[in-house]
């Protein structure tokens, strides 16, 4: 933690200056936004900062291996597969927990995923509090040199791909209900792509087509996709017009099945001092006697759904589909945060952003989220200060 750029917001912080910067954010798009924000952004020293560089860079390398395709074919046999997946994830958000080790301070990988996060809205977070606090435009929240031009022209490129943006959507089931949704909303105003449901799209033959606000017929050459399969599976109510099975004449910005490819599947493989001891339920030889020291994670839910903090020998005895879990030993967050009531817990998400032709891909900016409960974004305890999603400001 930064203790310079601590002191000196926290001498400038006020409940009434934090309101002032929600109803900033909330007045953009003239609604109130249904995710909490956090009081704070999350200092980071270099030697964190390198830190978590090197993680990520381990991550990728893996990723990157000849082998990969291969090795997480298994990922995709276990859910459902899109045809005309491209040679890399467009997107990447690697979690890491702030923890502590041997009295150390050391980044650990909690979860990675090869889906989009808020590209958009973080970019606009991390501005707004520049503007409430202005001392902090001596930090970044970008990483590899970026900056907020440089950092935007990346993202609009890796979503259009050249492409004219009438012919560039971003898909989502009832974008409009989702919790995300001000990052869409930010996508829509900073790059010019229309925000289309799931059941807007239909298909003739292997084109997709939209209708835009005037009723014309507008052929999708490319899609921003932000759907996650689980909760499209929930809704049997919504008619589609298409098959995400199809051959479809389309382009994706995040081809589905990188979700599968690139998520809780790959954990086992990584080792290193970076990484958390996980084994796949179906590997699982014996069940630990200190079961306390454990978490139970589904393989490919989102956002901590069905995750088992408090995991029971009976919990694992129960799971039928072993291939679709994971026992990963807890690790040990630090509260590093001073809040000016006690200390807060934080978790670092780096956002990655691939170009189509890249050898590798940008580490481009990163969401933070803290927390005062056990188990960070899942729940809270005792009082909701200090808590909720932020931005990491890195020393330039």
């Amino acid at each position: 933690m930064h203790t310079k750029y601590r002191h000196l917001f926290n001498e400038n912080f006020s409940v009434e200056k934090y309101n002032e910067l929600i109803r900033d954010v909330n007045s953009e798009f003239d609604y109130e936004v249904t995710f909490r924000i956090g009081e704070s952004p999350f200092f980071i020293r270099n030697e964190l900062k390198e830190q978590l560089v090197e993680g990520c860079n381990q991550v990728i390398d893996f990723i990157k291996r000849d082998d990969f395709r291969s090795l997480t074919n298994k990922a995709l046999e276990l859910n459902r597969q899109v045809p005309n997946e491209d040679n890399h994830t467009t997107f990447l958000a690697i979690d890491f927990g702030i923890c502590e080790e041997n009295g150390k301070i050391v980044p650990k990988l909690i979860e990675v995923q090869g889906f989009p996060s808020l590209f958009n809205f973080q970019y606009h977070l991390s501005k707004k509090f520049v503007s409430h606090y202005p001392f902090l435009s001596d930090l970044t929240p970008f990483l590899s040199g970026l900056d907020h031009e440089s950092y935007l022209k990346l993202v609009e490129e890796a979503i259009c791909n050249n492409h004219p943006k009438e012919n560039v959507i971003l898909l989502e089931i009832e974008p409009e209900k989702q919790n995300t949704k001000i990052d869409f909303y930010y996508c829509h105003r900073d790059i010019g792509i229309p925000i289309v449901c799931v059941t807007e799209l239909y298909q003739k033959g292997r084109q997709l087509f939209y209708k835009n606000e005037n009723g014309r017929e507008i052929p999708v050459k490319r899609i921003y996709n932000r759907v996650i399969f689980d909760e499209l599976d929930l809704r049997t109510d919504l008619k589609l017009n298409f098959d995400f099975s199809s051959d479809l004449d389309v382009e994706w910005a995040g081809h589905p099945n990188w979700f599968f490819r690139i998520s809780k599947f790959i954990l086992p493989y990584l080792k290193g001092k970076y990484f958390i001891e996980t084994t796949l339920l179906s590997d699982l030889k014996e069940i630990p006697a200190d079961l306390e020291n454990y978490v139970l994670k589904p393989l490919f839910s989102f956002s901590g759904s069905g995750v088992i903090f408090h995991v029971r020998k009976e919990d694992i005895e129960a799971v039928t589909e072993k291939d679709l879990y994971i026992l990963q030993k807890k690790v040990n967050y630090k509260p590093i945060i001073q809040s000016p009531n006690g200390k807060v817990k934080a978790e670092v998400r780096i956002l990655a952003i691939w170009k189509k032709d890249a050898a590798a891909p940008v580490l481009a900016t990163n969401l933070v989220r803290l927390s005062r409960g056990e188990m960070i974004g899942v729940k809270f305890n005792k009082d909701k200060d200090w808590v909720g999603g932020t931005v990491g400001m890195f020393e330039r």
